[in-house]
């Protein structure tokens, strides 16, 4: 059985259509959704054989694997972070919504399939359609990008030739037409000083 394909409109979201992915995520499914760098791979944080599906669609073990939490806003970070700072809460604030991914102390209260993690990496994309889609599931998404098999392409940018490469692993794909195909800026904040891990499409000064 293929996935379902919907166009929805970047800006204007439908709300039937965030509800039926909301409905796909609650029951388990693994979704492709837009982003403000990479189109990105993800599912409810909470569900155990989702993310089980989407460690083996990349291809990685969960204990491995670089995955993050996608927020609709800051006021979720206490409920899974430990330790942020006013300084790191306020750079935070400062980047996000954006693309940067910041790296943060987990705590006690993230699923328990990371409880061995002592680092959750934190996104808040400036994308209406991710947003409103954390925001009605009610807590935040599992994301990870959306690789090319194509060596001399890290990200398919092209909704179409995703849902061609993916409908018959995942439950759904959004084509809001083209995304980036430049990643986001990955930044540590459990040292001293914030540092730039990965250098992506975000500019952090």
């Amino acid at each position: 059985m293929s996935a379902v394909l919907l166009k929805i409109h970047p800006d204007n979201p439908s709300p039937r259509q965030i509800s039926r992915l909301v409905e796909i995520l609650k029951k388990g499914g693994v979704i492709i959704y837009p982003t403000d760098t990479v189109y990105g791979l993800g599912c409810d944080i909470f569900s155990h054989r989702a993310v089980e599906n989407v460690a083996k669609i990349k291809g990685v073990r969960i204990e491995k694997a670089n995955f993050s939490f996608i927020f609709y806003d800051l006021s979720q970070l206490s409920d899974y972070a430990r330790h942020v700072s006013n300084s790191i809460f306020k750079l935070m604030k400062h980047y996000l919504p954006g693309p940067y991914t910041f790296i943060v102390e987990a705590n006690n209260k993230v699923p328990k399939l990371f409880r061995g993690r002592k680092k959750i990496g934190i996104r808040i994309p400036d994308n209406n359609i991710v947003r409103a889609i954390v925001r009605e599931l009610g807590n935040p998404l599992l994301t990870t990008s959306v690789h090319d098999d194509d060596k001399l392409l890290d990200y398919t940018t092209d909704p179409e030739l995703i849902y061609e490469q993916y409908k018959k692993v995942v439950d759904a794909v959004v084509n809001s037409g083209y995304c980036n195909n430049e990643p986001s800026t990955v930044v540590d904040c459990t040292k001293e000083e914030p540092e730039v891990i990965r250098q992506g499409i975000g500019v952090f000064k």
